[in-house]
């Protein structure tokens, strides 16, 4: 496997992202579109919570 794929699962890992290690071997495996749609709205939930208006 490569090592940049490796290193994203690493952070990944660290960051709370994904909290089981078993998909450090599944790197390759396609993913269904909810899960890509649920880190979406995460990422845009998070981003939303950080910046405020300054109105």
């Amino acid at each position: 496997m490569e090592e940049w794929k490796i290193k994203i699962a690493e952070k990944a890992l660290e960051k709370g992202i994904i909290n089981d290690p078993q998909w450090m071997h599944k790197l390759d495996e396609l993913v269904p579109l909810w899960v890509v749609l649920e880190l979406a709205l995460q990422l845009a939930n998070k981003l939303e919570s950080e910046y405020s208006s300054y109105d």
